[in-house]
């Protein structure tokens, strides 16, 4: 990851970045708009995700009991010293204004269609934000044209560079 994006301490940790990213989705899914959501964390589980060992990948947003929630985030139990044991699989709770969660919900039921985390984010302030994603799923054949444009930019980008 770039420098700008991705800060760290003395300590190794990151101050504000990306923490965990999911770059499989964008392959995966097409994007339709997203969300920046907050989320309920409690204190080894931020030091852990501060130490971006988090996995994303497996991981998706949902309705329990009338909240947002995100299920099969993966955060690792912190190392550092003693603390309080948490589960690294426990579904949490996401924090988004009413209408936002109404709309997502709406979305999330609707045909075809799914919340998928993007990434987990600290922003300027320190506080753990996850980037939600209204998406459809991508058949082979989008999947196929996608490598192949992604290859001829790499292609064009080297023959650029070749011609000078």
């Amino acid at each position: 990851m770039a420098e700008a994006e991705r800060t760290k301490s003395k300590s190794g940790l990151i101050s504000h970045g990306i923490a965990a990213q999911n770059r499989k989705a964008r392959f995966d899914y097409k994007i339709l708009s997203t969300v920046e959501a907050g989320i309920v964390l409690r204190g080894p589980e931020v030091k852990s995700l501060r130490s971006g060992r988090a996995t994303l990948t497996e991981a998706w947003a949902g309705e329990r009991d009338g909240e947002l929630v995100l299920f099969n985030l993966y955060i690792p139990e912190y190392q550092g010293g003693f603390v309080a044991r948490f589960e690294p699989r426990a579904p949490r709770k996401l924090l988004v204004k009413r209408k936002e969660m109404v709309s997502l919900i709406g979305a999330a039921t609707r045909d075809g269609q799914t919340l998928v985390p993007l990434d987990i984010h600290f922003n300027p302030r320190g506080i753990a934000k996850v980037t939600i994603g209204i998406a459809e799923g991508k058949n082979k054949a989008d999947k196929r044209h996608a490598i192949a444009a992604r290859d001829w930019q790499r292609d064009k980008a080297r023959l650029m560079r070749e011609k000078g």
